[in-house]
């Protein structure tokens, strides 16, 4: 048990792999035997007829075709029908399974995992480390793991002929996997080094395609690009670097399991002239010899992405090792009522969120204001559990929402960012996201109420328009007001509001304040907004600072106080609007 467990670590497998690796050890072994049991025969037949020639012995030639179609029959059936099968088709099966795998494990995680984790680095590790130990499973565990117990096995039985001629024969194999694994540490760094100069080149790439209107637009092509062509190039060399090193030592460590070949012939020839060995004794290792190193070969020109296969194993673990956001699948609510008491929050041990108590009631709107970093949004996810806080509770309708499953307690949260994602489908199908299996009548109703009629009905195929990645061709408040849409569709009991307005001019913020306003009725409303008048018609504002509840109440009680901070707020704000209307 204990071996299996290390050996999934070691290898990021299942157990259903570790299970199909070990088949394929077994029917590699099977193949390696029935070969040499090939080199048997032929020492026998040589044996044969070296006694015909001195006249003591006949020629049975059924006898050997009887025994050479068995091992023919043997070798076919355990190397197509079964080697094959265990290495390469059980093993893709668990590629399948593996990224089934991940895409679940992905969907379970907390949101805050996303954050701290780069993008092209978690696509490497879905995409390239997946690939890798794909071909590890395939090309390499089952042949290298089978040739191990197959030699251990063979030496055992030249040993019994003759242990000096065993020695000569094979010390190189243990010698020359010393070596390899004596640099199995300088082959992990330099696949640490490969791969981070691989994931600042994919950054660099992706960088320049998502802010290429930037570049242009400060025409600096050639600054970026040739930054781009440095990270390349960087990546290039490690890779030649770290192949040439290891290269050199894998051609050293053919080389030496090979000069078991030499001192067989120089040691088998000594103990003949002695007279200690018959001449058929060295002729069977020679024969030995062409054919026990060869299950080494394949391994020995993949042993270096052996090494790297650990770093990328370890790469994928550290995902499935990752706690996941679960809990139970009942969502029973007393209204939805929402309260935060005491509520802490540390990001990677930075205290974000200390003690935060408030209540945001059902069927009325909570706004959440402050200084940019005081914990607006964190207090969101927090409360749709996007991330998991780390003190207190939070709860809705009186149900701690860390005994919720996410994708259960969403189900009554409708959420609109103020960046909107969309993808590149039809104007109905980004809408119809808002409800799985929603019909036609319900979307066009949906994106009525949230005015997309107004600019889709412009779209030569109207809600079948394409509308390009992430909603290229529309326009900012388009794409808000799609969002919106997908919310109304939703109609969840409780809504969020993310700075949904903030990027949006006075003619689209109209619009969009309209549409919101049919989305907001009757439910637990929290806005986050940094403008002071979209939260003047708010039930109650809480005023976070420096993580904490700063102050709470009515827009009419904060203005009251003029040193609320609040109200400071509101005359910075005005402020700085009347000296823009000025200008």
């Amino acid at each position: 048990m204990i071996f299996n467990e290390k050996f999934k670590r070691k290898y990021a497998l299942s157990d259903t792999g570790v299970l199909n690796v070990k088949k394929g050890m077994f029917w590699t072994v099977i193949v390696n035997l029935v070969v040499m049991c090939g080199m048997g025969i032929l020492y026998l037949l040589m044996q044969n007829y070296m006694e015909i020639l001195t006249g003591s012995s006949t020629f049975p030639k059924m006898l050997y075709f009887l025994i050479s179609v068995i091992l023919f029959i043997l070798l076919s059936v355990a190397t197509h029908l079964q080697q094959y099968r265990c290495t390469y088709g059980l093993v893709y099966g668990e590629v399948k399974d593996m990224r089934l795998g991940l895409a679940e494990r992905l969907r379970k995680l907390p949101h805050g995992f996303f954050g701290k984790r780069d993008i092209a680095d978690l696509t490497e590790t879905l995409l390239g480390d997946v690939n890798r130990m794909e071909h590890v499973w395939s090309h390499v565990l089952g042949y290298l793991y089978g040739a191990y117990i197959s030699t251990v096995i063979i030496a055992v039985i030249l040993a019994l002929y003759d242990w000096r001629l065993c020695i000569a024969c094979l010390w190189g194999v243990p010698v020359a996997f010393a070596l390899l694994f004596g640099i199995k540490k300088m082959a992990n760094k330099n696949a640490e080094i490969t791969k981070k100069a691989a994931l600042k080149s994919s950054d660099s790439i992706q960088e320049v395609i998502e802010n290429i209107r930037e570049i242009h637009a400060t025409n600096n092509e050639k600054f970026y690009l040739s930054e781009v062509y440095k990270k390349i190039d960087a990546h290039e060399k490690s890779m030649i670097r770290g192949e040439f090193a290891t290269g050199i030592f894998v051609n050293a460590a053919s080389v030496i399991m090979r000069l078991g070949v030499a001192t067989t012939i120089l040691i088998g020839t000594h103990l003949i002239l002695s007279g200690n060995i018959s001449f058929m004794t060295l002729f069977m290792f020679l024969l030995v010899i062409t054919r026990i190193y060869a299950p080494f070969d394949q391994s020995l020109a993949l042993i270096a992405e052996v090494f790297l296969s650990e770093v990328s194993a370890d790469r994928l673990m550290k995902i499935y090792e990752t706690k996941t956001a679960s809990g139970g699948t009942e969502f029973n609510t007393r209204g939805h009522d929402i309260v935060f008491e005491n509520v802490s929050f540390a990001y990677d041990n930075n205290p974000v969120l200390k003690d935060v108590s408030f209540t945001a009631k059902e069927g009325q709107v909570t706004a959440l204001v402050g200084p940019s970093g005081s914990g607006k949004s964190t207090c969101a996810k927090l409360a749709a559990r996007l991330w998991d806080y780390t003190g207190g509770s939070i709860k809705v309708g009186g149900v701690d929402i860390a005994d919720v499953e996410p994708e259960i307690l969403l189900t009554d949260y409708s959420i609109v960012f103020q960046d909107v994602v969309l993808f590149d489908d039809t104007v109905m199908e980004n809408i119809r996201l808002g409800k799985h299996g929603a019909s036609d009548e319900e979307v066009l109703k949906a994106a009525k109420e949230a005015n997309c009629d107004e600019f889709v009905q412009k779209f030569p195929q109207g809600y079948k328009t394409m509308i390009g990645e992430n909603g290229t061709k529309l326009s900012g408040g388009e794409r808000q007001r799609i969002s919106i849409a997908r919310a109304l569709l939703k109609n969840a009991p409780i809504v969020f509001l993310d700075e949904a307005t903030a990027s949006l001019d006075v003619e689209n913020e109209t619009k969009v304040q309209g549409a919101l306003s049919r989305l907001l009725e009757n439910k637990t409303v929290i806005v986050i907004a940094h403008r002071m008048r979209t939260v003047m018609t708010a039930d109650k504002i809480v005023v976070l600072k420096d993580g904490k509840v700063y102050e709470q109440g009515s827009p009419k009680e904060l203005l009251s106080n003029a040193n609320s901070l609040f109200s400071r707020m509101v005359k910075l704000q005005t402020r700085g609007e009347d000296w823009k209307l000025q200008k």
